[in-house]
């Protein structure tokens, strides 16, 4: 799978309007489908889903830029160690995001949509899990 820049920057142009609404589907749908991982969350999640929705922004907005991007990624995992997060999370994690992008892309989520922000998801897990591998290891 190959990440085409332009689809995930239009598909996202077409989420963003929604706002925070589009990371409180995210936890909802998450949390509906991976009940075990609400216990890593608080109980009120507002801080949380306005860090992901930043950084969903950040990780778009520096998709071309590859150590900007990385370095951003290596500072999310080793942070998400901290909160007791495992690599065996990112699954359900990236299922949940899957699911909430083509929510509100609408028809503007195509297959090949799909399988660019799952090869983007790809690239977010393998930075952030051995970042977060290596903290945990610490």
């Amino acid at each position: 799978m190959t990440i085409n820049p332009v689809l995930i920057k239009s598909s996202f142009a077409v989420v963003e309007p929604h706002g925070v609404v589009v990371a409180e589907y995210f936890y909802q749908h998450l949390f509906e489908h991976s009940p075990g991982v609400r216990g890593l969350f608080a109980e009120h999640i507002d801080e949380q889903r306005d860090r992901l929705w930043a950084a969903l922004g950040v990780v778009v907005a520096h998709l071309e830029e590859t150590d900007t991007l990385v370095g951003v990624l290596r500072d999310l995992g080793a942070r998400h160690a901290r909160y007791g997060a495992l690599v065996e999370h990112f699954p359900a994690v990236g299922a949940s995001l899957l699911a909430t992008l083509a929510h509100f892309a609408g028809e503007a989520w195509t297959e090949e949509t799909e399988a660019s922000w799952t090869a983007v998801y790809g690239v977010i897990t393998d930075t952030m899990g051995q970042a977060l591998t290596t903290a945990q290891n610490a």
